[in-house]
């Protein structure tokens, strides 16, 4: 071999980079589908919302998650059209049933289920588990330390604040509250209130029971309020007049999408917004 060659041999091997100096997302998936709102904000937060080929019609936030092909809603999904993607990881949530990620599965895919979290800490462990999977963890822990640090931040502010007794509904017909197991709890006791419903673990309640509990404030967050539902809730709790809330004007409707699917950084927003409602002089 003449030392022309030898020499350019050399030259393409030190221009050439090792494999540890290689992007490492790339052998990381790359082709995602989530299944639900609050795996794509994750994907999304985590600055991966290129690596995400389409989700359901109920993913809207951020907007750049409206432009992603639609599989369907949150329960009904095309299966065929979403291996037709050729993805490599699918993301389902606590509403996709444990058959229809069986039936995902068995096509060879990887299926990674993310089940309803019951507490702010659970949606920051899942956050974490979904940057270890799109080789993420570095910018997941950094995103989870400024969370914590923004509710640390809220509490102290409403720390030595009188306690108001709070409802907050989450579904109509038949009515339904937040619950403890259920991270929307942590809305109301990190914010300094008391949840009224905090003592069951069903959701389906009534009103003659709130009435009995008389809450001091009520916040309506039902999917589809935007077409009218919350308004209509709010109304319908003008009837009862004995309750606290309903005599002071303290009944409010949020937008759903905040307060029922968050992420790390919107459960800080929909901490933000219910601590603000809770304690009006306080809120930011």
């Amino acid at each position: 071999m003449s030392k022309f060659i030898l020499i350019l041999l050399l030259a393409v091997a030190l221009a050439w980079p090792p494999d540890s100096a290689l992007s490492q997302e790339e052998h990381f998936p790359q082709r995602i589908v989530s299944l639900g709102p609050i795996n794509t904000e994750n994907v999304f937060l985590l600055g991966a919302g290129d690596r995400l080929v389409a989700n359901t019609s109920y993913c809207v936030h951020p907007d750049a998650a409206r432009d992603k092909v639609k599989i369907g809603s949150v329960m009904q999904f095309n299966i065929e059209q979403i291996l037709g993607l050729q993805p490599d990881l699918i993301l389902a949530t606590g509403l996709t049933s444990p058959q229809q990620v069986a039936q995902l599965a068995a096509s060879g895919v990887r299926v990674v289920h993310f089940r309803q979290p019951s507490s702010f800490v659970a949606i920051c462990d899942q956050f974490l588990e979904l940057g270890r999977l799109l080789g993420l963890e570095a910018r997941a822990r950094a995103i989870i330390a400024e969370a914590q640090q923004e509710v640390l931040v809220i509490q102290q502010r409403v720390k030595d604040l009188p306690e108001k007794k709070v409802f907050l509904q989450v579904g109509a017909h038949p009515l339904f509250a937040s619950v403890k197991n259920s991270f929307t709890n942590d809305f109301i006791v990190l914010a300094g209130g008391i949840n009224i419903a905090g003592g069951q673990s069903d959701g389906r309640y009534n009103y003659e029971k709130v009435t009995a509990h008389n809450p001091d404030v009520i916040i309506v967050a039902i999917m589809g309020s935007e077409g009218g539902t919350g308004a209509r809730e709010k109304e319908a709790w003008q009837r009862f007049k004995p309750i606290s809330a309903v005599q002071n004007k303290q009944i409010f409707v949020v937008d759903p999408d905040l307060i029922c699917s968050p992420s790390p950084m919107t459960f800080v927003k929909g901490l933000e917004q219910i601590a603000a409602l809770i304690h009006p002089l306080e809120g930011p």
